[in-house]
């Protein structure tokens, strides 16, 4: 089954499931708000890339409410939930069914203030994840902030052993059914983890300046990076 078609058949209930399979849910997302500098009342312009059911985008528009945001997303089913979920704002919310990882992304004049992305990229190669940090600078505007938040695989063995076993005891404590877990491991079979300092370090590369990694909880990381001025792209150091 494609990775489209796996989340296509687990739309109708990946909001209810996400809360007990990613642990700490609340602060993962909060996280993600907080490594974003703009005032409330901001009318930023906002791309969240694997945007699946809408549920970071609506965490990110009830923070900045004059923000308009383009949630892309590979599963059709997906964005058919996300439709339904901000149907009371028409205009504010544009969708864009596309692989993001093969596609351009969106443009828009002047470029993105904002990209953000939650358990989406650590599903691309590594390769892919480095092209796609690239695109993602070149979509911001001067002064724009990518905020991921992501899987991460363990520096070492033994490490990403005990995140995988942190993993089960936590999400089977909180409740999940078996056919949920099974259907969430079946999606994990298309993981492609990369440890946090080697995704820090291809932010560095494709330019972003002010890197840090505000939020670790075993392999759940939320990392961010801001695009400063072309004329001070080099010479940027990244602190993990």
């Amino acid at each position: 089954m494609s990775a489209g078609a796996l989340f296509d058949h687990a739309a109708p209930d990946y909001d209810r499931a996400r809360r007990q399979l990613v642990p700490g849910l609340d602060r993962f997302y909060g996280a993600v708000l907080e490594s974003v500098p703009f005032e409330r009342e901001e009318e930023i312009r906002v791309l969240d890339l694997g945007a699946g059911t809408g549920l970071l985008s609506a965490v990110v528009a009830g923070r900045f409410p004059r923000s308009r945001v383009t949630l892309v997303d590979l599963s059709v089913e997906m964005l058919r939930v996300a439709r339904r979920r901000f149907s009371g704002e028409p205009g504010r919310f544009e969708f864009r069914n596309m692989d993001y990882a093969r596609k351009p992304l969106p443009r828009i004049s002047g470029g993105y203030d904002l990209v953000v992305s939650a358990l989406s990229v650590h599903h691309l190669t590594h390769g892919d994840k480095r092209e796609l940090f690239q695109r993602v600078y070149d979509s911001l505007a001067d002064g724009g902030h990518f905020v991921n938040a992501d899987q991460v695989l363990g520096e070492t063995t033994e490490e990403e052993r005990s995140y995988g076993e942190w993993w089960l005891r936590q999400v089977r404590e909180a409740g999940v059914s078996e056919e949920d877990l099974a259907a969430a491991l079946s999606r994990m079979r298309a993981d492609r983890n990369a440890t946090l300092g080697a995704q820090l370090g291809w932010l560095q590369e494709a330019g972003f300046e002010g890197i840090r990694c505000g939020y670790r909880d075993h392999r759940f990381a939320v990392y961010n990076g801001m695009k400063g001025h072309e004329s001070s792209k080099n010479g940027k150091d990244a602190d993990g």
